[in-house]
């Protein structure tokens, strides 16, 4: 004859199976709950070592992606920036100056060196071009993080282009869309070409250096007005600078920088530039960019 369980039993039996004890058995709904979530994460955690290693992949083949994304945005708005001040008059004050300048290459100076003066760090003020290695982008003012991270940057140093001297560049080769990516395979004679909005100068290759990040010498005028480009060497290290020297052949007064003359044709080449004085000026302590 079966057992019949006493009353003491069915109370322990009725405490284990209330659904707020700690022992009450978990429903077949419960388990399938529970045994999602770690199949979940480890989902994900897998999907973000696929991108972690998507993007470290596209950096070594080409470019940092996100970084590139936000270059592109950025290099859009400063090219509208950058059209506005190719259209945009000169102030009455500028006016004024210019009507007492007889020779395009002493307008073509003054209006870069006014430029120069009155142009915000990280705003748009050229662009350059390198057909060499299919390069095109918005040049800004400055060479600080922010500003390398918009496109490549003029050292504040150094002079404006169409200035007598030394303008000197500064871009990313693995970040914020590489503009100088290629760079190292420029060779003797190449063009390079900085449209300004008061003149198109083209600079021919001479030569190419590299560097430490501290020989801020190559940015010292010279006895003739030269283009160098700087950005970090090897790829993926800030240790070394690769350095482009570049030398101008030519210079096309653009805008207020014309002489309206008769004898003068359109889009007419200055003659040879004179020989300049090299004068030393105030060393930075590095050259940019900090990161490639």
């Amino acid at each position: 004859m079966p057992r019949i369980p006493d009353k003491k039993q069915k109370a322990q039996e009725l405490s284990l199976s209330r659904p707020g004890s700690i022992f009450a058995l978990q429903s077949p709904s419960g388990r399938r709950r529970g045994s999602r979530l770690p199949s979940l994460l480890g989902a994900l955690l897998i999907l973000a070592g696929v991108l972690v290693l998507a993007d470290a992949g596209i950096t070594l083949v080409w470019q940092e992606p996100i970084s590139a994304l936000y270059a592109q945005l950025k290099q859009e708005s400063l090219g509208g920036d950058l059209r506005t001040l190719d259209s945009a008059a000169p102030p009455a004050s500028a006016k004024l100056e210019l009507a007492r300048l007889h020779e395009e290459r002493r307008r073509v100076a003054y209006l870069a060196a006014e430029l120069q003066r009155h142009a915000k760090a990280g705003s748009a003020v050229g662009r350059i071009r390198i057909p060499t290695i299919g390069a095109s982008f918005v040049v800004v003012k400055g060479t600080g993080t922010s500003e390398l991270e918009s496109g490549p940057g003029i050292y504040s140093e150094t002079a404006f282009p169409g200035v007598p001297g030394t303008t000197a560049i500064a871009g990313h080769r693995t970040t914020y869309l590489a503009p100088f990516r290629h760079i190292d395979a420029l060779r003797r004679g190449q063009p390079i070409v900085l449209e300004m909005p008061y003149a198109r100068l083209t600079y021919r290759v001479i030569g190419s250096r590299v560097v430490l990040p501290t020989d801020v010498s190559v940015l010292d005028p010279v006895g003739y007005s030269r283009l160098v480009l700087s950005a970090c060497t090897p790829l993926f290290s800030a240790s070394h600078r690769l350095i482009v020297f570049a030398r101008l052949s030519s210079t096309v007064p653009l805008g207020a920088a014309r002489l309206r003359s008769a004898s003068k044709r359109p889009g007419q080449a200055l003659g040879p530039e004179p020989v300049l004085p090299t004068v030393l000026k105030p060393r930075k302590r590095l050259l940019a960019p900090l990161v490639s």
